[in-house]
């Protein structure tokens, strides 16, 4: 049985997309996934490295858009639409995920017109237009947070969390510092700003290195910069004398995660089901540009609980960075406090969930 699963553009799509597809390929519901997306997504570079079969679709954003690009948007619409259907004729699948993302919407309208059973995934708290919108027409929604079952039709809508890959949750120490060869005595950081770098957390960490001379010795990083600032940040630590490991994009990110004692990142939803399902102190910055604000209802819902510390975009400094950055180091029990509410707060289950109701639908189709 073949199931093909759309969308992506950013981690955030394509991340949960891999866990489900590797749940449905381990638990033998599915014996092929095939991907559909966008050239110029994260998938085109992601997924062919993971091994799985990448179909585009012509497809492009239509929220926040300028008047002439949204008529461009539409007008792909139509296109990716189009090719959804040949797609689908091409490969018959006997279900169809979309998880987010351009690409996700014209697929699964296709398929339902199809009668081909559909199920969607909302990762996050406030869901955004397409899934709104696709909320109507697919057979089952998946949602992370009890926030999203206000959104979507009751009676087939189901709370699953979002889902982890495998990968995230058994990756051991010596496989970890074979792909990061950094010092075991040394407190690590782990700073990100999602799959393309974030220049106000990279800027902010760079201010910050000065004022933490005085522990130098004791600290390492692991930092995610992103094409564009690569060079910048690197030439930062060189110049502070701050040990650790700087590159462009991470792709060990299982591997990152277990040496970190602390992730400075963003607050997107996959970021978050990964920090909490293995239980990782975390400092997020949530994007102010999120659509509907996600980031940041997703990351203070976690302060609340005691599962992470919090500093919004407008109060970022290096002087933040550096106080927080400190506390963090020096506090083995704020640490550990951090830890234990952030594992209560993961949902290692979730991939399997979404797969029950996968299966479901596939049954009934």
């Amino acid at each position: 049985m073949r199931v093909l699963i759309a969308g992506g553009g950013t981690g955030g799509h394509v991340f949960p997309g891999i866990a489900i597809a590797e749940e449905l390929l381990q638990q033998g519901i599915a014996d092929e996934v095939v991907f559909a997306g966008t050239e110029h997504g994260l998938e085109a570079k992601i997924l062919p490295q993971e091994g799985f079969q990448l179909h585009f679709l012509k497809a492009e954003g239509f929220v926040g858009k300028s008047p002439l690009k949204k008529i461009r948007a539409l007008a792909l619409f139509a296109v990716s639409l189009m090719q959804a259907r040949s797609l689908l004729q091409r490969l018959r699948p006997q279900l169809v995920i979309g998880v987010g993302g351009y690409a996700s919407v014209s697929m699964v309208l296709a398929a339902h017109f199809r009668g081909i059973p559909t199920l969607i995934h909302e990762q996050n708290a406030v869901p955004g237009l397409a899934n709104r919108t696709l909320g109507r027409f697919a057979d089952a929604i998946a949602v992370t947070y009890q926030e999203s079952l206000d959104h979507f039709p009751k009676e087939k809508t189901w709370l699953t969390g979002n889902p982890v890959r495998r990968e995230m949750l058994r990756c051991d120490e010596m496989t970890a510092r074979a792909a990061f060869p950094l010092d075991p005595e040394r407190f690590t950081f782990f700073v990100f700003g999602g799959s393309s770098g974030a220049h106000r957390i990279n800027r902010a960490v760079v201010e910050a290195l000065p004022l933490l001379t005085d522990v130098r010795d004791s600290l390492q990083f692991i930092h995610q910069t992103g094409e564009k600032d690569h060079q910048y940040v690197s030439e930062a630590y060189a110049t502070a004398g701050f040990a650790g490991i700087v590159v462009p994009f991470v792709y060990r990110m299982a591997e990152a995660y277990a040496l970190a004692d602390v992730v400075l990142c963003r607050a997107g939803a996959t970021t978050l089901a990964e920090i909490t399902a293995i239980g990782k102190p975390a400092v997020l910055v949530p994007y102010p540009f999120a659509a509907s604000n996600h980031q940041e209802l997703n990351a203070k819902k976690l302060e609340d609980m005691g599962a992470a510390r919090v500093i919004f975009d407008r109060d970022l400094s290096g002087e933040r960075v550096a106080e927080i950055f400190r506390t963090l180091y020096l506090d083995e029990r704020l640490r550990a406090g951090i830890k234990r509410s952030a594992a209560a707060f993961g949902r290692v289950d979730a991939a399997d969930r979404i797969v029950q109701v996968a299966q479901s639908l596939m049954r009934k189709g």
